[in-house]
Formats: structure tokens, C-alpha cells, sequence
């Protein structure tokens, strides 16, 4: 059983823009960076993980960004939270949507993950966010398996780009 008081929680400020950019990069890579070729994951990388880019989210007041570290440790997992975006037909308008969970390999097993979702469902129901969306790489069996455990399911697809190159991903919603 993992101590989960070894780790800390914290809702993100514009402090910890840099440590986003840096862990956002870094999970991604560690993730699918393989799936592409170098130019197209750093076009995808330089906008998509920029400090820039995290500081908009963290001043938005319908994002919400949380991240998780242990207790001496630098941050090891965050999940993004919001109005949903993706191009759901018909989207309902107070529709919210799980944008990002990412936990570094070294911080997986250790509910690191869940921790960060229950936060981000119960501030989704306080902001009356309803119903939530979420965007998954169709190849992401593991990912599919965690939402599914959270009530989402498959309601359609899209095409994700990164860089050049275009993925198919899966939306899933929970009602």
C-alpha cells in the first residue's frame, strides 16, 4: 500500500508555469514521443508546453490546473481541467472536460492519478460542469481503462495533431 500522505497536492499558481512546462514536456515525451518524427513533436512541444501557455490556463477562471509531488520531491503528475473544447457535435453548454492527466512513469501506482481526479471531478461538479468530455489516443488502452473506471464512455472521435502528423483520438463522456 502506497503512503499517501508522502505526497503533496497543490492547485496550480503562475509560480509553478515553469514546472508545467517542464513536466507536461517531459510526461509527454515519456509517453509518445516515440509516435513521432523530432520536428513534428517539438512544433507540438514548443506551443503546446510552454510556460506561456500554462501561465493562460492558470489565469483562465474556468481551468482549473493541479499538480502532485511528493513531499520532498519536485512535481510528479498534474491533471487540467475546464469548459470542454473538443469538437463534440451539439455540445452541451455547460459541458467540462478532463484536457490533461499526465503522471510520470516513476510516480505511476502510487494513486497519484485517481488523487488528482477525484480534485478535478469535484471542482467540475462545484463549477457545474455537466456533462464531462475527455480526449484519449485511441492507442492508449491503459488511459481508455481509467475513465472507463470514472463512468466515461467512447461517444465518438477526432483527429489530434502533433506537429504534421494526425492521431486518432477517442472522446469519451460521462454523464
Amino acid at each position: 500500500m502506497i503512503d499517501q500522505a508522502a505526497y503533496l497536492l497543490w492547485r496550480a499558481t503562475l509560480a509553478d508555469a515553469p514546472a508545467l512546462s517542464e513536466l507536461g514536456t517531459s510526461t509527454f515525451v515519456e509517453a509518445f514521443g516515440h509516435l513521432y518524427p523530432p520536428e513534428d513533436l517539438q512544433a507540438f512541444l514548443s506551443k503546446a508546453h510552454a510556460v506561456a501557455y500554462y501561465e493562460r490556463l492558470i489565469r483562465d477562471p474556468n481551468v482549473a490546473i493541479w499538480l502532485a509531488a511528493e513531499r520532498a520531491g519536485a512535481p510528479m503528475a498534474y491533471i487540467v481541467v475546464g469548459i470542454c473544447q473538443l469538437p463534440v457535435p451539439s455540445l452541451e453548454a455547460r459541458a467540462g472536460e478532463i484536457r490533461r492527466l499526465y503522471v510520470r512513469k516513476s510516480g505511476q501506482a502510487h494513486g497519484l492519478g485517481s488523487r488528482l481526479m477525484a480534485t478535478a471531478l469535484e471542482w467540475l461538479a462545484a463549477k457545474g460542469f455537466d456533462p464531462l468530455y475527455v480526449g484519449v489516443w485511441s492507442g492508449n488502452v491503459g488511459a481508455q481503462r481509467l475513465y472507463r473506471r470514472y463512468g466515461f464512455e467512447k461517444v465518438g472521435d477526432y483527429e489530434f495533431a502533433v506537429g504534421r502528423q494526425l492521431d486518432k483520438e477517442f472522446i469519451l463522456r460521462r454523464p
